[in-house]
């Protein structure tokens, strides 16, 4: 039965305005995603040259993010493997 009051409801321990996702229960972040999207993305560049670039321009801006990236995923991976042993 519903009630009249207006006090607001707490439905865990946690306040939404500290931790917002708490109402809807969700608290982390994509690990694997955030790896597999990046290599995605690089992949998706590197088929971006198979047709016909124009200028050395366009190979440069899709080399260079594509190979950032790719950088920065295995750094990511590296970190997480080697964080056990700090």
């Amino acid at each position: 039965m519903a009630s009249n009051s207006r006090e607001v409801a707490i439905r865990s321990g946690v306040d939404p305005d500290d931790e917002p996702s708490v109402d809807w229960g969700w608290h982390g972040t994509f690990p694997h995603g955030t790896k597999i999207a990046g290599v995605v993305t690089a992949i998706a560049l590197c088929v971006f040259l198979i047709g016909h670039p124009t200028s050395w321009t366009e190979i440069l801006f899709m080399v260079v993010p594509a190979a950032a990236i790719l950088l920065g995923v295995v750094w990511s991976v590296l970190r997480k493997r080697n964080s056990w042993r700090r």
